[in-house]
């Protein structure tokens, strides 16, 4: 058995990850067991201990936001278990990590929206305790600065990565005295969050706002307007997690084939008015 531990409010992240990984197992004798846990309860790494040692499990993968929790990645060091980890930067040795480079995918975002004229940028970010979140918001912000343009505070509001989140964000920034021009959002259900918004409102997107978002889910393809978004390969990054488990003599190899995102340009965005 592989174990598939996360803890992640988006539904289709986590599906599209056990499709991953489910290729990976086809035609193998593995099959995939998964244990979503709240890193957030003091003891949850006991029960992911638990879960290891009951289901004998030959390994694990760690997904965002267990991945980054470093106690947890210690435990199974301690107990012999085998893991890899997902994560938007190197956080272990090269056999265990499959990076995803966030920040490289907010930095294109940046030079997008820069590109089409908009200078009056808003960002609704992750919780802070995700390192994605972390990674996304830097890489956008450092990417506006390196071409001039600062993003104040104000224009920064942190969310949950969810669909409510991001309507209580986009609130905050489209009813003050001056809406940005456009929206980065840390992930496409928030940005449906502020297509709900600013339909409410009457802001026309892409006329009146720009939004771009960041997974490139179904769920882009399916607003209207399709939303301008992320992607950042889900499906791959979790069939080469489960490959390095057990093909651990081509760990390293794997590990190498990093998945980069690339922006997917759709119809939210346009240059503002």
């Amino acid at each position: 058995l592989i174990g598939m531990v996360y803890d992640n409010p988006t539904a289709q992240y986590i599906v599209n990850m056990q499709y991953g990984a489910l290729d990976a197992l086809r035609d193998t004798p593995f099959e995939l067991v998964v244990h979503p846990c709240d890193s957030r309860s003091p003891g949850y790494i006991e029960g992911v201990r638990r879960f290891v040692q009951q289901q004998k499990l030959h390994g694990v993968m760690l997904v965002p936001r267990a991945s980054e929790d470093q106690a947890l990645a210690d435990m199974l060091a301690d107990i012999d278990c085998r893991y890899t980890r997902i994560a938007s930067v190197a956080m272990d040795e090269p056999a265990r990590m499959v990076v995803t480079h966030d920040r490289n995918g907010a930095a294109e975002v940046a030079d997008y929206l820069l590109g089409l004229g908009h200078t009056d940028i808003a960002l609704i970010t992750g919780p802070a305790a995700y390192r994605s979140a972390i990674e996304r918001t830097q890489g956008f912000i450092e990417a506006m600065a390196s071409k001039g343009v600062q993003v104040p505070k104000a224009r920064v509001v942190e969310a949950g990565y969810t669909f409510e989140s991001g309507v209580a964000a986009a609130e905050k920034l489209l009813f003050g005295k001056q809406r940005p021009t456009a929206i980065f959002c840390g992930n496409d259900e928030m940005a449906a969050g502020v297509f709900k918004v600013a339909m409410r409102a009457g802001i026309n997107i892409p006329r009146q706002l720009s939004v771009v978002g960041f997974d490139d889910s179904p769920l882009a393809s399916r607003l209207w307007p399709s939303l301008t978004s992320v992607r950042r390969h889900t499906r791959d990054t979790g069939r080469i997690a489960a490959a390095m488990l057990i093909q651990p003599e081509a760990a390293v190899a794997l590990s190498a084939a990093s998945i980069r995102p690339h922006l997917i340009i759709r119809d939210s965005a346009q240059p503002p008015e």
